[in-house]
């Protein structure tokens, strides 16, 4: 909290030097408080959220089903300064929450969501990457969202040299990938390969804006190498590269009001860069190469989103949905690797006042091993209420 608080004192306007030209900083968030019923198991971390690749691979692996949650991990407090400067309007945002993941999995505590600058046509920071679209997100409750979406804050080097309603956005991102072992976990000719990043990831995005919302199209590349550094028979080093399109758009109708969200992403190593995937790269056997008897894979990937937010009238509306994850599995992986995840909400929300919600929502999960039987589902209720509150300070 001393870096939030240092940070809001420099940002707030007359703070140290006076420059010229016009200061503007909006503090935002909300609070909200979730409660709910899982029907059935999910690994603990991830109690109040939907994530089809948490849960079991087994039955009963997480104890018994039926249990009740309360949260806070949603609230959300944020910074956002505008400068006018000779190079024109200096943009920065801080933004954090409560929820942990990680090391902090299952934790209220401080998460960092965006520490972003932008100047002009270029913007550094942790940020939404470009291969992703935050407006395909629903009005839904459920913190984590639909999986097969492409959803990713990353540390990036961007280029926007279109902006607006219609843009166009280069960026180079912090690369970074996983691996699956599969079968051979744990083998010790495998103990001494680590990863290796030699380039960032590139990625860009178009979107075009239309009458009655916009179509974007999106896409990424990225080289994920890894070492053998054993001193032994095999040499196991080898790169793959990685690389996704994806297709999003936003689409009003019926009194303007309505929205249909959808995207379709496909690619292959690009998992990391999704809401709920697992491994970028998988084992696969290599037969008749007696130096490198297995190797890395880039595994193919294809994610869905469909999803129509429904205004009833100024008090009440509806989002209904569903989202699908399929993962192409490698020949080495596990029979309980995850194969495919599926996703679906139905809520109703209401707003008594201003700034106030308060929402019932049902959660629906599934999960598909590789080649296990054993296939899990969820199924949840929770109940939201979120109270968002903003000030803004201007000074000439």
């Amino acid at each position: 909290m001393l870096i939030a608080l240092a940070i809001l004192a420099i940002s707030i306007p007359g703070y140290g030097q006076e420059e010229e030209g016009t200061k503007t900083m909006d503090i935002y968030g909300f609070i909200m408080m979730d409660a709910g019923y899982n029907f059935n198991q999910i690994e603990p971390n991830w109690f109040d959220v939907v994530r089809p690749t948490k849960l079991p691979t087994y039955k009963n692996q997480y104890g018994t089903d039926g249990n009740f949650f309360f949260s806070v991990r949603q609230t959300r407090l944020g910074f956002k300064n505008y400068f006018d400067t000779p190079l024109g309007q200096l943009f920065t945002q801080f933004e954090f929450e409560m929820f942990g993941t990680g090391v902090d999995a299952g934790q209220t505590t401080i998460r960092l969501r965006h520490a972003y600058a932008e100047l002009g046509q270029f913007g550094v920071g942790q940020y939404w990457s470009p291969f992703m679209d935050i407006d395909v997100f629903p009005n839904t409750v459920e913190y984590w969202g639909p999986n097969g979406m492409v959803f990713f804050r990353n540390v990036q080097f961007r280029w926007m040299p279109i902006k607006g309603d219609t843009r166009l956005t280069f960026a180079l991102e912090r690369p970074g990938a996983s691996a699956d072992q599969g079968v051979y976990a744990g083998r010790v000719e495998l103990d001494g390969v680590t990863p290796r990043f030699r380039v960032p990831d590139l990625s860009g995005e178009f979107r075009k804006a239309i009458p009655i919302g916009y179509v974007e199209v999106a896409a990424i590349t990225r080289l994920i190498e890894w070492e053998d550094n054993n001193n032994d028979q095999y040499d196991l080093s080898d790169r793959a590269i990685g690389w996704g399109i994806n297709l999003s758009t936003n689409l009003k109708f019926g009194s303007g009001k309505d929205v249909f969200r959808g995207q379709i992403v496909y690619g292959k190593g690009i998992q990391n860069y999704m809401n709920d995937a697992p491994v970028d790269v998988g084992i696969e056997d290599n037969p008749g190469n007696a130096t490198a008897p297995v190797k890395g894979v880039p595994l193919p990937l294809i994610g869905i989103v469909a999803f129509v937010d429904h205004t009833w009238n100024e008090k009440f509306t509806t989002s209904v949905g569903y989202s699908l994850l399929d993962i192409d599995n490698s020949n080495r992986q596990a029979d309980d690797a995850f194969k495919r995840g599926q996703y679906a909400a139905l809520n109703v929300m209401y707003y008594p006042v201003k700034n106030l919600m308060a929402g019932i929502e049902f959660q629906y999960g599934d999960r598909t091993n590789y080649r296990s039987d054993y296939n899990p589902s969820i199924f949840k209720t929770q109940f939201s209420f979120k109270y968002n509150f903003s000030q803004s300070f201007y000074k000439k």
